[in-house]
Order: structure tokens, then C-alpha cells, then sequence
């Protein structure tokens, strides 16, 4: 499926959701898709300060759009017009027309909360699941960036009554507006179903029935059900106090970053509680948490502006836990709120760019050979998991492999089928659509990313040349890509910077050279980052080894290290063939440097790893280890 097609989804509201309030009683009425069947829960709050603060911070992350939003010149352009300036006609209309293709989603958002018809496309209403054991819901950020779940325990509501299963749930922000005036201190009730009456009111004091007929865009989906994928990925996890949250969150409201890198880093040093450096003011934040057990790790991640959205949250945090899966890959925090807990995944990026392209890479399963395998343990572990409801991988893989079993998973999760809660880590059934959603057609987000793994299926056909380390900048890469269909061969190149940013892009294919990318990237460049990153990872996994090592011959680490005043000490060793150079000094300082030349390559690389090992049993910790 290309970005341009979507997925037609019919829903079918009995009435819009709403908060019916009475002096001494108030009733939170939350409407479900009818065509789910029978599907809801009903219970009075035990917390309703927590159900309220909850609500407001999962519509926050729902209704968040980080994406640029040109300015609307259009009324200048008409004065200039007017003036006998320089603005025709065709410019005006061309403003204008922009501007209505880039704000229809809020157009029609606004009027949705108004009772009158919605948007034809757009992303899909949050999903509300009844589990045995807890109510969830999911959304998903109109700029794709942001995936949360909020789960509400059983013990949350006095009385409970449910009916398990999946289905739509309008949250619009008239609903939610009301939820945010909750008086808590009253009785609250939460009434969410789908072929629920309208309540002791009458139907027509709750209004009309509201029947939508959605396009949801492939790219949304696709990265809806790709966010949930990475969550089955093996990940590197620590444990955060709720006076640390609250430290970055302060530091972040209260500093603006005008310069890169904005990353938020990671100090994992084994049996002691994580730290937190925020870029670029190098800012250190001590963790109060329990110790960190695992090895020794300094993780870059993005993406941090999207937890302020976390602060209503502050006064019901218990502890936090982040969770770090890779390369580009999205950072969990799964916070503990006591009878509640919040998933949130961020990503780096704010719109779907062909950058992320070698992330996602990472979360499909495996194809070729074995996939009617596969797809035949999946079919089983879907069938357990609806008869004994959720499980931990190593009961699902029990008797078999655990590689294979998070592979079927990982498969039912693309499919919408399955769900990896991150907070309690085990599998839960969770049918998104009646109909599983066929993973081939979110494979790929265009028909050139699609035309790059072509590329990529053909052994040696593109491969990195050139990968030069630019201090205090980024990685710049050159390829060559042979087109056996053009029988022509390509030469692309890009700089990726510390972000994860692609810029300075070029490549020698006529489309480049045509419309350079303002038809986005061509298939050349999306090949080349998508080699880098799996060259990148299999190199990681060959160094381990000795046979890996010796096939080194260039390569950069850099090591750091935290002294007892709070200083970070930096150290960078590169082999380059016979050439060891060295370079080391406090961050921010002026570093010095060593170079060392040997007679053969085999002695320069023995001493190379020497000096990593040296560093290790020194304290150091690898920072390119590991860098979400």
C-alpha cells in the first residue's frame, strides 16, 4: 500500500459522549462504536481526581501536533494586491489553497465538537479495551510522534460491571473539556458501552446518533501499529524516582534550546540509580531511583519536549520507568499512578520522514522461507492468549524458541490482533478491526521506500563507501547503488547530524537531479540509510567476537565518564588502517590528542581494542553502544 491510499472505517456513535453532573452525583458517559457488539464497563470511582488528571493528560498527548505550521499571509497578500505590489492572483489562491489542505484536519475537528459532521480522513478515534483485569485506552498523536496507553485497574471502580472486548470511543474535546470540570469531590461514575441506553434522561437530552465514515491514511496506520510492534523489541530498562520526572520536566519549562543537540541523555552505570544529562546546556540531573542493574550504557534520546504533556500527572506518580529499545527507536515511560499506569512511546521525530525509515526497518519480522511457519505460531499464540488472557513471553514460548515466539507476536501485533503491554510486560489479546489488517500493506509508507528494499534484495547492490565521523556534527555517508532495472549505477550521499537529521542530501538518479526533494527522497537515498543502519548493527554484534574484530580496519568509539565533582570526561579512539588517534579532555574544553602510526594494520587494530578494554576496567562507558 502506498501513503496515498487508507483504510475506509465506518463508525456508528448511539450518542456523543457526555458528563451529566448533579449536585451531590455526577456520571462521566462515554459513547462506543455499536458495530463492536457488546462492549463496556460501569463502576463508580474510587479516585476521580486520578480518572480526571488521566483523561486531561491522554487527550493532551492526542490532540498534540508538532509539525510547522506555515503562516497564514493571506490577508497581506491581498493588501499588497490592492497596493499594485508584486502578488498576483495565482499566489493568493495558491496561499489560500495550502492552507486549507494543511489546517482541514483541525477544520473538521472543530466541528466534530460541535455535533456536526466529521472529517472524511484523518486518524481513527482512540481505542478502548476491557480486559479481565483493567480498562485501557490508546491514542495516537496527529503528527504520528507520540503512542500512549492509559490503563485503568479494577480496583479503580467500586461495582464493576464489564464486558470484554474492543471498540472506538468518542473522545471529543467537548468530553473532555467537561471531564477537566469534574468535581471530585462528589460521587463519580464512569457508564462507557456501546449498545447502552442514553441514560435516565431520555436520548434526547443526550442527542442525536453519530455515524462517521472515516479514510484513515496508511501512514498513520502504519505507524500506529509499528509503535506497538517496537514494544515486543528486547530493551534496556532503569527505574526513576517521581521527584526525577518532576527535575526534567522543570528544567525543560523552564529552558528553551536554541541550538542542537536537544537530546535527553542517559548515564546507566551498574549499582548506581540512572542520571539524566539534558542537552544542550549539559544540565546533570541525579537520580533518586533504585540502582541500575545491567551493563554499562550512555543512551541519547529525542523527542523530550512531548513529556510536558506528563505534568498534569506529577501529583500521582509513584515511579517511572524508561524504557530503551535502540537505534531511532521510539523511548517508552511507563509511569505508576497507583490504580492507574501510563504508556507513553515518543518517537524523534515529528512527521514521518524517510529518516525514520531505518528504524522501521527494524520492526518487521523476518520474511523469506519461514513465513508460513510464522504465520502458523502466531495463529496458535493468538488462540492461547484469547483462552487464558494475557501472558508473558515465556509462557507463550514455552517448548519452543523465544526468538521465533516474539517474531509471531511481533506479527499479530502488526496485524492489530495482539497487544505488548510495556508496564506489566505480557502479551494481551486486542482485536483493532474486525478483520486483521494485512502487514504488507503498511510494509512500506511510498512506492519508493518500496523500490529501496527492492534495491536492498539484491546482495551487494548497495553498500556504504564512505562514512566520515565530523566531531560535534553528525556522520556524513556516500554509497553506491546498482540499479540492475536502470542498468545504471547511483551514487547518493547525505550527513546525518547528532539528531538522527538527514541534510545535504545528493544523489546522481535523474529524479534528484530533476526535482532535487521536493518529490521527497528517491529510492537511491532511502537505500543507502537503511544499509547504514543495518551495516552499523551488524558490526556492532561482530565486534564482540574475535573473528568480528579482525575485520575491523576503521571505526570510531567514544567513551565517557562521570568524576566525583560532577565533570564528564570524554575520550575518543579511532583506528584508521595503521593509525591509532586519540583524543581526550573534559566536555567543552579543548581536548588533546595522540596519534599513533604502526607497521601493520593487525598491530594497530590489537592495540586499538586494548585501549577500548583499558577504558572499560578504567570506569569509561561506551557512549556509541547504545544511542536511541
Amino acid at each position: 500500500m502506498t501513503a496515498a491510499l487508507a483504510r475506509p472505517i465506518h463508525l456508528r456513535y448511539a450518542a456523543p459522549s457526555e458528563l451529566a453532573a448533579a449536585p451531590l452525583h455526577s456520571s462521566v458517559r462515554l459513547s462506543l462504536d455499536s458495530a463492536r457488539g457488546p462492549v463496556g464497563v460501569r463502576g463508580t470511582l474510587r479516585d476521580a481526581a486520578l480518572f480526571r488528571d488521566a483523561m486531561a493528560a491522554l487527550a493532551t498527548i492526542l490532540e498534540s501536533d508538532l509539525r510547522y505550521k506555515g503562516r497564514d499571509r493571506a490577508a497581506y497578500l491581498a493588501y499588497l494586491m490592492k497596493q499594485g505590489k508584486k502578488a498576483t492572483a495565482a499566489i493568493w489562491e495558491a496561499q489560500k489553497a495550502f492552507l486549507e489542505s494543511a489546517f482541514a484536519d483541525d477544520a473538521a475537528s472543530a466541528r466534530q465538537g460541535d455535533g456536526s459532521p466529521a472529517k472524511a480522513s484523518g486518524a481513527l478515534d482512540p481505542v478502548l479495551t476491557v480486559h479481565p483485569d483493567e480498562v485501557s485506552i490508546e491514542v495516537f498523536s496527529r503528527d504520528e510522534s507520540a503512542y500512549a496507553r492509559l490503563a485503568f485497574s479494577s480496583d479503580l471502580f467500586e461495582g464493576r460491571e464489564a464486558a470484554h472486548g474492543t471498540a472506538f470511543v468518542d473522545l471529543s474535546p467537548r468530553i473532555v473539556e467537561q471531564i477537566d470540570r469534574l468535581r471530585v469531590y462528589t460521587k463519580v461514575e464512569l457508564d462507557a458501552g456501546a449498545s447502552r441506553a442514553a441514560g435516565p434522561t431520555g436520548a434526547g437530552a443526550r442527542g442525536a446518533s453519530i455515524e462517521r465514515s472515516l479514510e484513515v491514511p496508511a501512514t498513520w496506520l502504519r505507524g500506529f501499529l509499528q509503535v506497538q510492534s517496537a514494544a515486543t523489541l528486547p530493551a534496556v530498562s532503569c527505574e526513576l524516582a517521581p521527584i526525577d520526572l518532576y527535575n526534567a520536566l522543570f528544567v525543560l519549562r523552564t529552558r528553551k534550546a536554541k541550538k542542537p543537540p536537544r537530546g535527553l541523555r542517559f548515564e546507566l552505570v551498574p549499582g548506581k540509580p540512572p542520571r539524566l544529562i539534558l542537552e544542550p546546556w549539559e544540565i546533570l540531573l541525579e537520580g533518586h531511583g533504585p540502582p541500575y542493574e545491567g551493563p554499562p550504557r550512555v543512551v541519547r534520546t529525542f523527542g523530550r519536549q512531548r513529556l510536558l504533556a506528563l505534568s498534569r500527572l506529577l501529583p500521582h506518580v509513584r515511579g517511572a520507568r524508561a524504557e530503551l529499545r535502540g537505534p531511532g527507536l521510539p523511548v517508552f515511560w511507563v509511569l505508576d499512578l497507583g490504580r492507574a499506569t501510563l504508556t507513553v512511546a515518543l518517537t524523534g521525530w515529528t512527521d514521518s520522514s524517510w529518516a525514520s525509515a531505518a528504524s522501521f526497518d527494524a520492526l518487521m519480522p523476518r520474511d523469506g522461507g519461514v513465513r508460513a511457519t510464522l504465520d502458523a505460531l502466531a495463529g496458535r499464540q493468538l488462540a492461547l492468549l484469547r483462552e487464558r488472557g494475557p501472558l508473558p513471553l515465556a509462557a507463550l514460548a514455552a517448548g519452543g524458541s523465544a526468538e521465533d515466539a516474539r517474531a509471531a507476536l511481533q506479527l499479530e501485533c502488526l496485524r492489530g490482533r495482539v497487544l505488548y503491554d510495556v508496564a506489566r510486560r505480557v502479551y494481551r489479546p486486542r482485536e483493532l478491526f474486525p478483520e486483521p489488517v494485512d502487514e504488507r500493506e503498511i510494509r512500506f509508507s511510498s512506492p519508493r521506500e518500496a523500490a529501496a528494499h527492492r534495491l536492498l534484495g539484491a546482495p551487494g547492490a548497495v553498500r556504504p563507501t564512505k562514512v566520515h565521523e565530523i566531531a560535534g556534527e553528525g556522520t556524513e555517508i556516500h554509497g553506491q547503488v546498482a540499479d540492475r532495472e536502470a542498468h545504471r549505477d547511483f551514487s547518493p550521499r547525505f550527513t546525518m547530524d547528532l539528531e538522527g537529521r538527514v541534510s545535504d542530501p545528493w544523489c546522481s538518479c535523474p529524479t534528484f537531479r530533476r526535482s532535487g526533494l521536493r518529490e521527497g527522497p528517491c529510492e537511491h537515498m532511502i537505500a543507502l540509510r537503511v544499509a547504514y543502519a543495518r551495516e552499523r548493527a551488524e558490526k556492532d554484534a561482530l565486534r564482540q567476537t574475535a573473528e568480528g574484530r579482525s575485520l575491523i580496519r576503521a571505526e570510531t568509539r567514544t567513551y565517557v565518564r562521570r568524576e566525583a565533582s560532577g565533570a564528564e570526561v570524554v575520550y575518543r579512539v579511532s583506528l584508521d588502517d595503521r593509525v591509532v588517534h586519540l583524543s581526550w579532555g573534559a566536555r567543552g574544553g579543548e581536548p588533546r590528542h595522540q596519534r599513533i602510526w604502526f607497521d601493520t594494520d593487525g598491530e594497530a587494530r590489537d592495540a586499538y581494542f586494548k585501549r577500548l578494554d583499558g577504558l572499560t576496567s578504567s570506569g569509561f562507558v561506551d557512549a556509541d553502544a547504545s544511542s536511541a
